[in-house]
């Protein structure tokens, strides 16, 4: 069975509040929760959920491919690894950035891969797992350079620690690739954790206009032998408590 998760930030705020959001998801059957504000942390802990992610750093257009960045995001990171040591957080999502000018990708990645070397070290002594998330450069990312898994899994080979890996988001990747059943059991190694919702639109999980198959993809995840959490990040149609219902039923029954 796979473990599930919610992102904070797509359920939020549309129409039930944030005790009702938290006490309901966890009636549903949710065991951990992300991206949430710091004033919720310690409330989500309270209601029995573990902290599956939480921003490593600021700015998602303005990240690691520019080595002026490097300084503060090593600062920022370090302060969240504190935030993690204090609740349990193992995962810390970081960004790649936009794509420079002049730079190319290899460029990028090399920049990106010396920029993680400096982190590592202290991610590892945490035993928190830095993260990069995969988004699609074509609708919603314009000009983000992490948007295909072969050219981020070359930078997770690159930064060669155990404490960093790849956020592939199902959602994104469908878009600007496709193959996600064979992506996900080819780079299984190097994923440690997974983002859903529907495409297109970024919705609900079921739908007549829906064009992934998730029970495949949910099977697909399962037999990699992966134990870490699926975070449904869907920006919900109509009710977020139906909406998280629905999906984490999908889930449960795809895997058995």
């Amino acid at each position: 069975m796979l473990k599930q998760s919610f992102s904070w930030w797509s359920f939020a705020n549309k129409g039930v509040d944030d005790a009702a959001l938290l006490n309901g998801a966890r009636k549903i059957g949710f065991e951990g929760v992300e991206l949430l504000p710091g004033n919720l942390l310690a409330a989500a802990r309270d209601c029995g959920f573990v902290i599956a992610s939480h921003n490593g750093h600021n700015s998602i257009g303005d990240g690691l491919n520019n080595p002026a960045n490097h300084d503060r995001i090593a600062r920022e990171i370090d302060e969240n690894l504190t935030v993690a040591a204090k609740y349990g957080i193992a995962n810390l999502i970081v960004f790649s950035g936009n794509r420079l000018p002049g730079q190319s990708d290899d460029e990028g990645a090399e920049v990106i891969a010396a920029g993680l070397r400096r982190v590592a070290r202290s991610a590892e002594d945490a035993g928190v797992t830095l993260i990069m998330e995969l988004l699609n450069s074509k609708v919603d990312h314009a000009g983000y350079q992490a948007d295909h898994t072969d050219w981020l899994a070359k930078i997770v080979d690159a930064v060669g620690s155990e404490r960093f890996k790849i956020l592939y988001d199902i959602y994104h990747m469908q878009i600007m690739e496709g193959d996600l059943v064979r992506t996900i059991g080819a780079h299984a190694s190097r994923i440690a954790h997974y983002h859903t919702a529907g495409n297109p639109g970024r919705h609900e999980l079921i739908g007549e206009m829906q064009e992934i198959s998730y029970p495949a993809v949910f099977r697909a995840i399962a037999a990699t032998g992966y134990n870490g959490f699926v975070g449904h990040e869907i920006v919900p149609a109509g009710n977020p408590l139906d909406a998280l219902r629905e999906a984490y039923g999908l889930c449960r029954e795809s895997v058995g």
